[in-house]
């Protein structure tokens, strides 16, 4: 069964989600829970059913409903998160047949997409919640999809529909698979007994009394309890630790109890904490809410701990013993003075809570021998008062940067404080309590002196040391001390509500800081031409689903990895350099020799021809030699008889360094050193220098954007299977390149290409990331295959696919801009700093893309802006979706706000001064015609009603101290091209078969960008045949020789070229057989030609875009033509905190006549979700050392279901045309990532109107990502003060 998919092996990304279904006999219910497979231990599975995508439904006998909408509301790209979106939302409608839309919402916080920015899921899922979907926005009542919008000419039929439900199959609860019978018999009738299973180096027990349990613990006190496996699990897996014995006492009924007794709640250790959190959510609607304050608090918690996969498997017990400073529930479980009820051989005692974090860390009050049998939560009581709080770098789904648990109880009916409780995780090792300070301020009254003495107590009481993993110190500080703050202010209230004559009312402008962010199901509008006048079996222009859709959905599309195992087929693991710059003194590989399974050990002397290509000064490297040049380089590489054994293995090889000077991390090192890749560039127009002296105004500054890690869902996979002839080879891989793959295999091979056949199916997204590195990995497995003489599959883990691949570069960029106080910008003079890491690869191609994208939308008369690619000790950096314009944009848009700042005109008047008007050159003197631009701009100014929004966020920032709202529009103009000719050329081959269906091939690659779907779209047309003919099977370098990579937005712009060049060649051999019998059906032309000897099989070629660049004159034509597009975005920020809420996106894109819109408004809303990641959330973290530290979903964090705008409205500019592209589209793959900045922007707006409100005249730098922590520290204020 392949459908369940590895994304992380951490439980942090959902697509391995499965259902697990078992049996309650005492009950005589069955329960349904998603759980991440990667975590879960097959032997806890005992009596258990599991349900993974296939059970669920296929094409071959039926295809489920949360299949099909999935697939036909296009919730799918490249379909590798798809099986675990399906298994979620399956077992939510298992549960509950009806879902609210929050339901459902919450079932999709642990799945991560990367492509889709899962508006288009969520379209699915609402097709199943009671709920109506109908924003009702208008004034008459009527929904907005139903009406005719007065803002579009009334010819063209405007569509908003992407799918229609009325062909959906209804859900059918009572068609679901049965529980299976035998399990029912078994769970009733067999008695329990323990279970033990042994491994090949561990054991597994799992007994069923509380006393077997006590003897076990006796016996074996190092041994964990394992109920859900999430926190030894992640151990085991990624920090080598080793349990040789695990026990697992889930089966016992006294870690289970759920019981209500006098004075609160008792839950078994072992209770998942989706039963906590339901049975405490029971609680809260029985009993008085003066009881129920620490259930509140501590679902307040468990409402954002991690997804609903990792909630349903968690057990209470292993969350409180693990004792780990990011529990979100320990902090609130320890303020609220719960009890441990503990037990080992012939004792039991209770302790509290709090007792196992009284002195820091070294302490620890339980026994090893002694276990958790179950904890007691307390009613509160009346005057007490507690609360809970977390800020994590993600709302949901995400480890805590800082959290707490706070609780107060007064003298009755006074405000003067009786008992004072605060903790807090996430500052140290484990959780922390301010014991000093809860003593000191006891007895004192609720007030503000109470409240700043408090905030100086406890910021001298917990010391935070300065942390390793590049946490910023000062964040957690003020954190605490907000964190207090905001319990103070909700107490206040709530003594206010309970006593309103005695205690003050706290400011109306305070109060919205006490409502947290919530998540709602986001509404969403596209809008797009259809043309009535069409006929009807022509697809052009239609929004059809993905070919693969489907097979997405039921886990039936195969990937790399999914393709059955070769005979004798052998697992690679890659061992790499631990040390950033350095030589290679020796390599031990005798223990790694030894271990079970291993069978040979390649390094570069393996390399039977090429191991460094050349493809500029410096090479790219297969296997480092002599010396490595970063942490995360392929020294050597093991291969065993499974992934196990060659990972174990790969951890026993030794190897000694001799560090290397000088070790360059950062840009600014690089600029030290001087250590740039050669050539540096640089353009110039107007007189810049003359500029400068006639205008009214400079201002200077710069900015840092960080890099981008691609974090596709399907990490790089190769199979290498040699043919065991000739040379020959397979190669099966996930690329975006199979030319590149097949050239550099065969050149390390030291064979001619004709025998390296490479074959690419669907690739599970790559957006840049699977070009080049894929061919140095391809070569690995390769080079393994070969001295092996065996198959060789390599699966990078995703830990060692963000270590080792690199991705967007990191940009510094400093600007010097003179302008008139009337807004005109004259004189730009700029210099950018990209971060190369440590070999070429596209680095110099990047710099010069950043410089000939730079102007974005504006006429600048004097510019002169330079561009250098730095060497240095990281991970070599690639391409990545936007290929430099959305950093270099970045620094466009920030110097246009600063503008505007200092002419004091708001930031859309200067776009709208300097935006290009007419008939205008670029700055390398490239003609364009900008009046699509001002379209897009005006249309998106009017449809996100921008003029009466703002005005209204000014309000409302007038009216609350707290919380801010920002509101910024941005346009775009994106050049579409790859700047030589060569560089854009394509081949197609279409086979058409006696019985009239036609095969089609062609170069380029499907990694979710619907480009086979576009394609037989094309072959349609062409062929005027239904699509349902026609076929695609796979790109591979037999059947298209030497194709360009699917990069740059150009595939379907190439590729569809030359397939409807090869369909026109077939057609006019056809033609005089039509012709002799016009009134024939398609199988009788073909018969007939076939009778005649008329050769159906035809090659399509397309020579590629007329582009040049010459940079010695600083112009040239290096585009083909430009997108246009706007987008405008609102959010609002807590001040206290730094969180955001993204609240509104309109974006129109002018991308000609889309030829599936679609697929199109899929790929525009993708990049600005991808984008929304790059600037406001994605941050990599490196040691000094210039080790990378995120290197997970846990710690890396890309946007999720609660990320996205909760309204968020695409429409495509009508009657837009392009002469030069396919049936007049346009390339839409990346240009959409850039307007991702408006939310950044619109940030920058939220924190210069506090800045505004607090009298902060300097000036600030905005860097990104623009993370919740550097939005705190713009918000400055007393407590950012006292740190």
């Amino acid at each position: 069964l392949t459908g369940t998919k590895y994304g992380c092996g951490g439980g942090g990304c959902g697509a391995c989600t499965v259902m697990i279904s078992t049996y309650e006999p005492a009950l005589k219910k069955i329960r349904h829970y998603s759980a991440n497979a990667c975590l879960l231990p097959i032997c806890s599975l005992y009596g258990a059913a599991v349900t993974t995508v296939e059970g669920v439904g296929n094409t071959k006998t039926r295809v489920h409903p949360v299949q099909e909408r999935l697939a036909k509301c296009h919730g799918s790209q490249c379909g590798f998160c798809t099986p675990g979106m399906v298994m979620s939302i399956y077992t939510l409608l298992r549960n509950h047949p009806e879902p609210t839309s929050e339901q459902m919402i919450a079932a999709l916080a642990g799945n991560l997409c990367r492509c889709t920015g899962y508006r288009p899921i969520l379209d699915a899922c609402k097709t199943f919640c009671k709920e109506s979907i109908c924003c009702q926005k208008k004034a008459n009542g009527k929904c907005c999809l139903d009406q005719e919008d007065d803002l579009f000419d009334k010819e063209e039929k405007v569509s908003t529909r992407l799918f229609s439900t009325d062909e959906f199959q209804p859900l059918d609860p009572t068609q679901e698979l049965i529980f299976p019978p035998e399990l029912m018999r078994m769970a009733e009738n067999q008695p329990k007994r323990t279970l033990f299973f042994h491994g090949e180096r561990m054991t597994w027990i799992s007994p069923v009394t509380l006393d077997e349990l006590l003897d076990l613990k006796a016996a074996h006190p190092k041994a964990p309890l394992v109920v859900g496996n999430t926190s030894v699990g992640p151990e085991m897996k990624f920090r080598d630790v080793f349990h040789p014995i695990v026990i697992a006492p889930s089966r016992i009924p006294d870690l289970n109890v759920v019981k209500r007794t006098d004075d609160g709640l008792t839950l078994g250790a072992s209770c998942s904490l989706s039963l906590v959190k339901a049975v405490l959510t029971n609680a809260t609607s029985e009993f008085p809410e003066e009881k129920t304050k620490v259930f509140c608090a501590v679902l307040q918690q468990l409402r954002t701990l991690g997804g609903e996969q990792i909630r349903n498997v968690a057990s209470l017990g292993g969350n409180i013993i693990s004792r780990k400073s990011t529990s979100d529930l320990n902090p609130i479980l320890a303020a609220s003075n719960c009890v441990l009820n503990l037990a080992s051989r012939g004792r039991k005692r209770q302790i509290p809570l709090s007792d196992i974090f009284a002195d820091g860390v070294g302490n620890n009050m339980i026994m090893p021998e002694e276990i958790l049998v179950s904890v007691h939560i307390p009613y509160s009581r009346k005057g007490e008062y507690v609360s809970a709080f977390r800020q994590a770098p993600r709302r949901e789904n995400a480890l805590p940067i800082t959290n707490a648990g706070m609780r107060v109880l007064f003298e009755e009916g006074t405000d003067i404080i009786k008992d004072l409780s605060i903790f807090y995780g996430g500052a140290v090792s484990t959780t922390i309590c301010a014991k000093q300070t809860c003593w000191t301020l006891t007895g004192r009254h609720w007030n503000e002196q109470m409240l700043d003495e408090a905030c100086r107590l406890v910021l001298k009481e917990i010391a935070l040391p300065g942390s390793a993993s590049g946490e910023k110190v000062d964040y957690k500080k003020t954190l605490i001390v907000s964190f207090f703050y905001r319990f103070f202010l909700e107490v206040l209230q709530s003594l206010k509500t309970t006593d309103p004559c005695h205690y003050p009312d706290i400011p109306m402008e305070y109060r919205s800081v006490l409502q947290d962010f919530k998540n709602k199901m986001p509404q969403s509008i596209q809008i797009y031409q259809a043309k009535p006048s069409q006929s009807p079996q022509d697809p052009v222009g239609r929004p059809i689903m993905h070919q693969s859709g489907i097979k997405h959905a039921t886990g039936e599309a195969v990937y790399t990895d999914d393709l059955p195992s070769v005979d004798g087929e052998l697992f690679l693991a890659v061992v790499t350099s631990s040390r950033a710059h350095a030589k290679i003194a020796s390599i031990d590989i005798s223990e790694a020799l030894k271990g079970p399974g291993v069978f040979d050990i390649i390094t570069a002397h393996d390399v039977p021809a090429t191991n460094e290509f050349y493809y500029s000064d410096d090479p790219e490297i297969i296997f480092a030699r002599n010396k490595v040049i970063c942490v995360g380089q392929i020294v050597c590489a093991v291969v065993a008889d499974s992934d196990v054994h060659a990972k174990q293995a790969a951890a026993k090889v030794k190897i000694e360094y001799e560090v290397l000077e000088p070790v360059i991390l950062t840009i600014e090192e690089a600029i030290k050193h001087n250590s740039f890749f050669e050539p540096k560039r640089k353009l110039e127009q107007g007189n810049v220098d003359q500029a400068f002296e006639t205008v009214d105004n400079i201002i200077e500054g710069e900015i840092h954007i960080g890099g981008q890690e691609h974090f596709y869902m399907e990490t790089q996979s190769v199979l290498a299977v040699p043919k065991g002839e000739d040379k020959e080879m397979d190669v099966y891989v996930s690329t975006q390149h199979p030319a590149i793959i097949q050239e550099m295999v065969a050149a390390s091979l030291g064979v001619p290409a004709n025998r390296i056949m490479c074959h690419v199916k669907r690739v599970g997204g790559a957006f840049g990331g699977k070009l080049l590195k894929a061919g140095l990995l391809a070569s690995v497995a390769a080079v393994a295959a070969n001295k092996t003489s065996r198959a060789v599959r390599l699966i990078l883990s995703r830990g060692d696919d963000m270590l080792i691949t690199g991705g967007r570069h990191p940009f510094i960029g400093k600007y010097k801009v003179g302008f008139m106080n009337n807004g005109r910008i004259i004189a730009v003079d700029a210099k950018y700093y990209i971060n190369g890491g440590c070999t070429p690869d596209e680095s110099v191609l990047v710099a010069e893309v950043s410089l000939l994208k730079m102007d974005n939308a504006y006429k600048i008369p004097n510019l002169r802006c330079w561009a250098y690619a730095c060497k240095t000790n990281l991970p070599s950096n690639t391409a990545f979706r936007g290929f430099g314009f959305p950093q270099s944009a970045l620094v466009t848009e920030t110097w246009i706000t600063g503008v505007a700042d200092k002419t004091g005109l708001s930031p859309e008047k200067i776009r709208e001064i300097n935006m290009y008007k007419e008939d205008k050159q670029t700055h390398f003197k490239q003609k364009l015609d900008p009046q699509n631009l001002i379209r897009c701009w005006n249309e998106c100014m009017e449809k996100s009603a921008y003029y009466s929004r703002k005005t209204a966020v000014n309000e409302f920032n007038k009216q609350n101290y707290w919380k801010k709202k920002g509101i910024a529009i941005v346009p775009m103009k994106f050049p579409f091209g790859l700047g030589t000719r060569y560089l854009s050329q394509a081949a197609a081959l279409v086979h058409i078969y006696t019985d009239g269906s036609v095969l089609l091939t062609h170069g380029g690659i499907e990694m979710g960008q619907g480009i086979h779907t576009k394609m037989i779209q094309v072959a349609s047309r062409e062929l005027n045949i239904p699509m349902s003919r026609i076929h695609f099977c796979e790109t591979s370098t037999t059947t298209v020789p030497n194709a360009c990579a699917s990069a740059g937005s150009a595939g379907t712009d190439v590729n569809g070229m030359a397939v409807k060049d090869a369909c026109q060649t077939l057609l006019k051999r056809l033609q005089p057989i039509i012709n002799k019998n016009p009134k024939g059906t398609w199988n009788d032309w073909i018969k007939e030609a076939f009778e005649q000897s008329v050769s159906l099989s035809a090659t399509g070629y397309f020579r590629g875009y007329n582009e040049n660049m010459d940079w010695e004159r600083g112009e040239g034509q290096p585009f083909t033509y430009f997108l246009y597009g706007a987008a405008c975005s609102e959010v609002e920020i807590n001040c206290l905190t730094g969180d955001h809420k993204n609240l509104r996106t309109d974006i129109v894109m002018d991308i000609g006549c889309s030829i599936n819109p679609a697929v199109d408004i899929g790929q525009i809303e993708g990049a600005f979700v991808q984008g929304v990641g790059l600037y406001t959330m994605e941050e990599l973290k490196y040691s000094p050392e210039g080790v990378l530290y995120t290197r997970g979903p846990d710690q890396y964090k890309i946007p999720a279901v609660c990320d996205i705008p909760e309204q968020f409205s695409v429409s495509l500019l009508s009657a837009s045309q392009n002469p030069y592209a396919i049936y007049a589209s346009k390339g839409i793959g990346e240009a959409g990532l850039f307007l991702g900045c408006s939310v950044f922007f619109a940030l920058r707006h939220a924190v210069t109107s506090v800045r505004n409100e607090r009298g902060l005249k300097e000036t600030f730098a905005l860097n990104s990502p623009l993370t919740a922590e550097q939005i705190r520290a713009g918000c400055a204020d007393d407590f950012t003060e006292m740190v």
